[in-house]
């Protein structure tokens, strides 16, 4: 009985796991994941909305379907909770849980708190009370033992006697110019058509499995985590991106998920970067560990800002922060980088650590080929579910 509740526990967080590689799918080109413009379409052609996609939406109706996942992510990171704190597992349209009808009146009300007192701007958010807790605060913390939320640090601004004179800095072309050099230069980076690493991914109670992340030059990628019943794999092939754990359906990804990955899939990345925004623009530098980082912050129409984190002395990318939207706030998700290592001639990290609030992950590469062979098969998306077909036992 132990050993079968050992195997579902390391089950269970290998799936959070891939979750959480999902977000960052080819973090070892030490690369952002930030979301594509959204693409013109006339009326007849326009994306779909929640209710259109989802079944039994009662709230968030007119609301793009692609933001649904991430307004329960921000749910799940404001409360501290799984998904079956609200949901019935295998059966997210039922309405059997009463916490569930609970979040639809308090989403109500957060809706009516900002309309009636903020002009309809998202001022209020599950996390305003909730802050990693399922049951709200409502007597003062006593001394430090509240930390800061994940993320404060680059959205709190400081007083205006403590803010940097950013005139004295670097621009940004400068900034970026010199990641490109400490990477190992545009020619070098030009050279890479294809990385294999292989390595382990450790998180939720200290469960690891191993894990092997590939890339193909233009766009393609994949991160395989090997779990004691199968394989679990988060991809993108130029064209579509999806993510499949064993014995389940894969599921697509959509908006910016699939930028995401598209952007992640890039191996030249370092010297495309600059033409992914309309405006980089030099932000107040910060301390990360002990070491000084420039802070460059991707802007684009219509999207979440980007902040990008390079190392004052060796020039390197150090952290990226990003924010997914939805209607209930901006989601964030933080990568660290660490231990770069030469690769031909190219710089790349060997670990980084991608943190949401509700939890983390840490990758550490014990290996890795550039410019070798890949199989196609990899990159190939697994076919729809028959939906006559029995299900898994």
């Amino acid at each position: 009985m132990q050993m079968k509740e050992n195997f579902k526990s390391a089950l269970l967080a290998g799936i959070a796991l891939a979750a959480i590689l999902a977000v960052a799918i080819t973090a070892m080109s030490a690369q952002s994941a930030m979301s594509a413009p959204p693409a013109k379409t006339d009326p007849a052609n326009a994306p779909k909305t929640t209710e259109q996609v989802y079944k039994n939406i009662k709230v968030l109706t007119g609301v793009p379907a692609e933001q649904l996942i991430p307004a329960m992510q921000f749910i799940t990171g404001s409360l501290g909770v799984g998904c079956n704190f609200c949901h019935v597992e295998g059966h997210f349209d039922q309405d059997d849980k009463k916490p569930k009808e609970i979040a639809r009146k308090m989403m109500t009300m957060m809706f009516a708190i900002n309309k009636d007192n903020f002009g309809g701007h998202r001022e209020v958010t599950c996390n305003s009370c909730h802050n990693g807790s399922p049951k709200p605060v409502s007597v003062p913390v006593v001394g430090d033992e509240a930390g800061k939320p994940m993320a404060a640090e680059a959205m709190a601004a400081p007083p205006d006697s403590e803010k940097p004179d950013l005139s004295k800095l670097p621009s940004a072309s400068d900034v970026v110019d010199k990641y490109v050099q400490a990477v190992g230069g545009a020619a070098a980076i030009e050279k890479i058509s294809t990385r294999s690493g292989k390595g382990t991914v450790t998180g939720f109670g200290g469960h690891k499995f191993p894990v092997e992340i590939l890339n193909e030059s233009p766009d393609k990628s994949a991160v395989v985590t090997h779990y004691p019943n199968g394989d679990g794999v988060v991809a993108y092939n130029g064209h579509e991106g999806w993510t499949a754990f064993p014995h389940r359906p894969s599921r697509d990804m959509e908006g910016p998920d699939l930028a995401a990955a598209k952007i992640d899939a890039d191996l030249h990345l370092p010297i495309d970067l600059k033409k992914m925004f309309s405006e980089l623009k030099v932000g107040p530098p910060q301390k990360i560990g002990d070491r000084e980082a420039y802070q460059i912050i991707g802007l684009r129409e219509g999207q979440s800002p980007v902040e990008f984190y390079f190392d004052e002395q060796s020039g390197l990318l150090v952290r990226q922060v990003r924010y997914a939207e939805s209607p209930l706030g901006l989601y964030p998700t933080r990568i660290d980088y660490a231990d770069y290592r030469d690769q031909n001639g190219v710089k790349i990290p060997f670990a980084w650590t991608t943190a949401r609030p509700g939890g983390s992950s840490i990758v550490q590469l014990e290996t890795v080929e550039q410019n070798v062979p890949v199989d196609e098969a990899t990159f190939a998306k697994p076919p729809a579910p028959d939906p006559n077909a029995a299900p898994h036992p």
